[in-house]
């Protein structure tokens, strides 16, 4: 036999002729990662605490920033949105929807899971490629309506009036207290906010759907689908649960399977307590406390949040999101922002209607003695003192559905004699001077009263018009034929010249870029402002939030009855309480 000798082993050469050559294993196909995002609830705006309770309802700017994330991310083949109930406005929606285009301009394929969807899922829907709901699923998308509740009734059996004042035919902020039905300018108003919201909607899904505008605004008259009813008329693409969806996603992605990834940069929680350290960890996370970082040495822009009701003093949050504008804590913020040499633009991100005159005067005033290029960006709602702190920034951007505009100015107070008679108080009074009674709780206005009252309103509606010309460049005969008080969507405010263009918070971000002077590929830090409130700073300035999980509804009215209670302490109001909910 003849025999191989190789280093020292022996092999049969006969064996090695004959033998098989062996196949390379078959490599496993790597599993496409999908992203899962569920969005639900409120998406709140503005700084948010680190710690225990941070990621209950993630805010706006959270989810938007992961999303992005996913956008950039190579190892992402396609991402998958849950969406599931949803409490934002049309500003929101517009951000998100956004954030959604970047994703497919980006090439990952986007899909939307619905199972009982409103107008405000659906919008989010139409904007993905391909749109799925189980059999069992509605839609519902029953067109626009407004509805404006009058107490004046019900105030008028428990012996309660508001004397109020107003200047601008538009301004009917308090005509639920002191009327029975809309006055025909509020109707006027309300009805062009309506109208401009259908339009926007039907061309929003007209264009998405690849529908006619006709053909969009039939089926909204309809209004209510099954699953398959809802895919013959064209507005989803499949009937199918998740998991058959699932199967189906890995056909798509030519894979026997997906990694399936629900928590995408989601930050994780270490739970590892044990030692000092670990006690230490824990109370940094309950308290919302984390350790300070070495500030960068790059420029910077500063976005600053006025997001809720405008009072004077500080700003407060509670654990929920619910938080008020202090012009205090906000005019600290704009000069942080202006006194650090790192920050080159600030962004001053507004979802408020209004509230005090003279807080968002104060507001106002810093926004036009800051040197540095200053960009308003308008968010669900930006009205009235809203629109007032924006107008003095060297440019206004706001959503298509922004409501905005309302300069106009009212005032009065709450008098309760009557009910006092009802339920047996009784009142003396000795007063000095003519007008002694004005802030009397008691009864009305006198005539004089009135009078300087009317006047004092008069001084403040001359002053947000005359400001809010100068700001927009106008005549103020220009600006007063658009005040009176009357709202606008953005997209009306964009045509009139109350605002410079559409945009998101995104786009105000590449504005002050370009206005600071630097290149639109530049990176630079966000400083976000004003400095989000720990746990336990929220809880001592709201011992009640401990009851929110218990009687959120309850709450919720206590909160803004709270706030009215607030309000209306002020002398004179920029306030506009309306909202847009899409449903």
């Amino acid at each position: 036999m003849r025999r191989l000798f190789v280093l020292g082993s022996m092999i049969c050469l006969p064996c090695l002729l004959l033998s098989p050559a062996r196949a390379a294993p078959e490599k496993a196909k790597p599993k496409p990662k999908v992203v899962q995002f569920s969005l639900k609830g409120t998406y709140p705006e503005g700084p948010r605490s680190e710690g225990l309770f941070a990621e209950l309802q993630p805010s706006l700017a959270a989810v938007i920033r992961r999303m992005d994330a996913a956008a950039g991310d190579d190892e992402v083949a396609a991402v998958w949105l849950k969406i599931e109930p949803l409490a934002i406005g049309r500003g929101k929606i517009h951000e998100l929807r956004s954030a959604i285009t970047r994703l497919r301009k980006a090439g990952k394929p986007v899909y939307a899971e619905m199972n009982t969807a409103m107008a405000t899922q659906y919008l989010l829907a139409v904007a993905c490629d391909e749109i799925v709901m189980p059999p069992s699923g509605m839609l519902i998308i029953p067109g626009v309506r407004a509805e404006v509740t009058f107490y004046k009734g019900l105030l008028d059996k428990l012996g309660i009036q508001f004397d109020m004042l107003q200047m601008g035919k538009y301004k009917g902020a308090a005509e639920p207290f002191t009327r029975s039905n809309m006055s025909e300018p509020l109707r006027e108003s309300l009805e062009a906010i309506v109208d401009d919201t259908y339009e926007d909607v039907a061309d929003v899904i007209a264009v998405d759907r690849q529908m006619k505008d006709h053909q969009v605004k039939t089926l909204m008259d309809r209004g209510l689908f099954n699953a398959a009813a809802a895919k013959n008329a064209g507005l989803i693409d499949r009937v199918a649960y998740a998991d058959q969806f699932r199967e189906s996603l890995c056909k798509q992605l030519g894979a026997d399977q997906i990694e399936l990834v629900t928590k995408y940069k989601r930050k994780s929680v270490d739970t590892d307590f044990s030692g000092l350290g670990g006690m230490m960890k824990l109370m940094q996370l309950v308290l919302g406390t984390k350790p300070v970082k070495t500030a960068g040495q790059g420029k910077k822009i500063a976005v600053v949040y006025a997001v809720g009701p405008i009072m004077e003093g500080k700003s407060t949050a509670d654990l929920f999101g619910s938080s008020t504008v202090g012009s205090t804590t906000i005019i600290k913020a704009l000069r942080k922002a202006a006194d650090d040499e790192q920050v080159v633009a600030i962004v001053l991100r507004i979802d408020s209607p209004g509230g005090s005159a003279v807080a968002s005067d104060l507001i106002w005033r810093e926004t036009v003695r800051i040197e540095k290029p200053i960009i308003a960006s308008m968010g669900d709602v930006a009205g009235s003192g809203g629109y007032y702190i924006a107008m003095g920034c060297d440019k206004i951007l706001a959503e298509p559905g922004t409501v905005t505009g309302s300069i106009g100015v009212v005032g009065g107070k709450l008098v309760v004699g009557q009910l006092y008679e009802k339920i047996g108080i009784t009142t003396e009074v000795i007063t000095r001077g003519e007008n002694s009674g004005a802030f009397s709780m008691t009864e009305p206005f006198t005539p004089k009263e009135r009078k300087v009252w009317t006047e004092m309103l008069k001084s403040t509606y001359g002053q947000f018009v005359q400001k809010a010309a100068q700001g927009r460049n106008m005549s103020a005969k220009q600006l007063g034929a658009l005040a009176q008080g009357r709202v606008y969507t953005g997209r009306m405010a964009a045509e009139n010249g109350l605002i410079d263009q559409l945009g998101t918070l995104a786009d105000a971000l590449h504005t002050a870029k370009q206005a600071a002077g630097l290149k639109k590929d530049e990176k630079v830090e966000l400083l976000i402002l004003p400095r989000p409130k720990t746990l336990f700073e929220q809880l001592f300035a709201d011992p009640s939030a401990e009851l929110e999980l218990t009687a959120p509804e309850l709450l919720e009215a206590a909160r803004k009855t709270k706030v009215f209670r607030r309000l209306f302490t002020e002398p004179t109001l920029l306030w506009m309480p309306y909202e847009v909910e899409l449903k």
